[in-house]
């Protein structure tokens, strides 16, 4: 099997188990971490362009898991993020990973934070090195394992 049909795969896997589990991603810290990982894996590489900023809303909408939250709200806090990453990158990206931590004390809602930025920067057909370096950051962050995630 080549390893893109293995990735694409193992990410239709985790958006099955994402939404399996969606009755327990309800709550203010997942849905702040869930923005603030898609706002990094968007930003892994440095920089955002409008058609992957696009790209990368259309996901958050279409998303099951993210539909319990209301899709402005997810648009102003991608937003939010992605202004504290453009006005200064390593600053911004510090401040997220803090953001993403404090799902750290709930297993569940770290690994689907993880499963979603696994699901977003591959969304695209690749999920390159950059972002699968910040996924592997947020899973320190959150005191997962990122082997666990094959990254």
């Amino acid at each position: 099997m080549a390893l893109w049909d293995r990735f694409k795969e193992s990410a239709q896997s985790m958006q099955t188990q994402l939404t399996a589990k969606k009755n327990d991603l309800k709550s203010g810290a997942f849905r702040d971490a869930s923005m603030a990982m898609c706002t990094l894996v968007a930003a892994a590489d440095g920089s955002v362009d409008p058609a992957e900023r696009q790209r990368v809303a259309s996901l958050i909408g279409t998303n099951d898991v993210l539909q319990n939250f209301p899709a402005l709200d997810l648009q102003r806090r991608f937003d939010d993020y992605l202004t504290k990453l453009t006005s200064d990158f390593d600053f911004g990206k510090v401040a997220i990973l803090q953001e993403i931590a404090k799902v750290q004390k709930k297993p569940t809602e770290a690994r689907a934070v993880i499963q979603i930025g696994i699901v977003i920067g591959g969304a695209d057909g690749v999920f390159d090195k950059s972002e699968q370096a910040v996924v592997r950051e947020a899973c320190f962050a959150v005191g997962l394992n990122p082997a666990e995630f094959d990254l």
